[in-house]
């Protein structure tokens, strides 16, 4: 009886019981991989960063700007300008003026003509605040990242998300991206092979998604915990009535 108690939790574990859905943003590439869920990688990118990367402005960012020879027009806030649903921001003296679509160096000239009308001299900086990309998966530290600049490489991401976990699928990291017009775009990244991550496009835009798969080992771990769980249960339920047996007999 005990062999084939053993036998049956063998096959269980074997056939495992995890959510096929734990592996996130699977495709018909992925299922015909190796057992890691490793795809292989074609880019057709020449490795090089593009000359110019210029976040543009999105409805509900939010803006610092600071107009210097009249720092108190724009009283400093650590919030940011809101830009509504509309992609416009209210300012003092010019009030509602449509930024969304432009980009940083964009808006600010704009508002400069604006406030010359105005001000002498109206030099301002603006900021979005707000941006930020997403690292999710097998990180030590998934969530989202601060960009401070126009982009990041896939290497300073995964970094400030405090490295990879020893789960992680490294030759098979997924990017999600969107464009201007909404369309989400995505490629895979392999971190193992030099040659190929040199010819791929390793750069992370603001709003960019990173997701590193799980290995199988993490699947199995998974399975087994979800096996070892209920069997406890029965265990704990059963053993009562098995000493008392054992008592009365």
């Amino acid at each position: 009886m005990l062999k084939k108690i053993i036998l049956l939790v063998m096959l269980l574990l074997i056939t495992g019981c995890a959510p096929k859905n734990y592996k996130l943003l699977q495709d018909k590439s992925i299922d015909s991989s190796n057992s890691d869920g490793a795809a292989s990688v074609s880019q057709s990118y020449d490795g090089n960063i593009p000359a110019k990367i210029d976040y543009r402005i999105l409805k509900n960012d939010r803006l610092a700007i600071t107009i210097y020879q009249h720092p108190d027009l724009i009283p400093p806030n650590s919030n940011g300008i809101l830009v509504d649903s509309n992609g416009d921001i209210s300012l003092p003296l010019i009030h509602r003026v449509h930024v969304a679509g432009l980009t940083q160096t964009e808006a600010a000239k704009m508002l400069e003509r604006r406030y010359s009308k105005y001000l002498r001299n109206p030099a301002l900086n603006l900021e979005v605040l707000n941006k930020r990309i997403y690292v999710l998966g097998e990180v030590k530290k998934p969530g989202p990242i601060k960009v401070d600049k126009e982009y990041m490489t896939i290497l300073q991401a995964i970094a400030s998300a405090g490295d990879l976990t020893d789960h992680a699928v490294r030759n098979n990291i997924i990017v999600i991206s969107t464009d201007a017009n909404g369309k989400m775009h995505m490629r895979r990244l392999d971190l193992t092979n030099f040659n190929k991550l040199q010819a791929s496009n390793i750069i992370i835009k603001p709003n960019d998604i990173i997701y590193v798969q799980p290995d199988s080992s993490k699947e199995f771990k998974l399975n087994t915990t979800n096996m070892v769980y209920p069997l406890q249960l029965i265990s704990n339920i059963v053993s009562p009535f098995a000493t008392v047996k054992a008592l009365t007999d």
